[in-house]
C-alpha cells in the first residue's frame, strides 16, 4: 500500500477501486517491461548473442557481460510486465542503465540524437527505474509486496 492508497481521496479513481498513483504505477512498470523484453529481442534475433558479445568487447567489456545483460532484461521486463518483485526487478535494472550510460553513450554527450546516441534516454530510463522502486508494484501485480 502507498501513501496514496492509505489516504481516502474526494478525485475520482480512472478504475473504479484503484487509487490513480497505484495504476500509474502500473502503467510505468508495464510500459518500462515492454521496452525492456524489445531491447533483449533485439539483442537475441537481430544483433544475436554472440554480435551483442562481440560489441560488448568491442567496448572493452567483457563478452560474456552481454550474456548477463540479454538475462537482466528479459527477466527484468517480464518481472516488471507481471508485477512479481518489481522494486527489486527495477533495481536490479538500475546497473544495465548506468553501465550504458557510461560505455557506450556517454562519449556521444548529452542528446541521443548526437552521433552514436548520447545518453538523454538511458539516463531518463534509469529515473524511471528508481521511480518505480520508489512507486511499488501498483495494481493488477501477480504479487504485490507490503508497503
Amino acid at each position: 500500500m502507498t501513501l496514496a492508497t492509505a489516504q481516502t481521496s474526494a478525485t475520482p479513481s480512472l478504475i473504479e477501486g484503484v487509487v490513480n498513483a497505484d495504476l500509474a504505477a502500473t502503467i510505468l512498470r508495464v510500459a518500462m517491461g515492454v521496452l525492456f523484453i524489445a531491447h533483449a529481442a533485439l539483442k537475441l534475433f537481430v544483433f544475436t548473442p554472440a554480435g551483442t558479445a562481440g560489441y560488448f568487447a568491442s567496448l572493452g567489456l567483457p563478452g560474456p557481460l552481454a550474456y548477463l545483460v540479454i538475462a537482466a532484461e528479459l527477466l527484468g521486463g517480464i518481472a516488471l510486465i507481471l508485477g512479481v518483485y518489481s522494486r527489486w526487478a527495477s533495481l536490479a535494472l538500475l546497473p544495465v542503465l548506468l553501465g550504458s550510460i557510461y560505455v557506450p553513450h556517454g562519449a556521444a554527450g548529452f542528446f541521443f540524437s548526437n552521433e552514436g546516441g548520447g545518453w538523454e534516454f538511458p539516463a531518463f530510463w534509469a529515473v524511471t527505474l528508481v521511480v518505480q522502486a520508489l512507486l511499488g508494484d501498483g495494481a493488477f501485480a501477480l504479487k504485490r509486496a507490503r508497503d
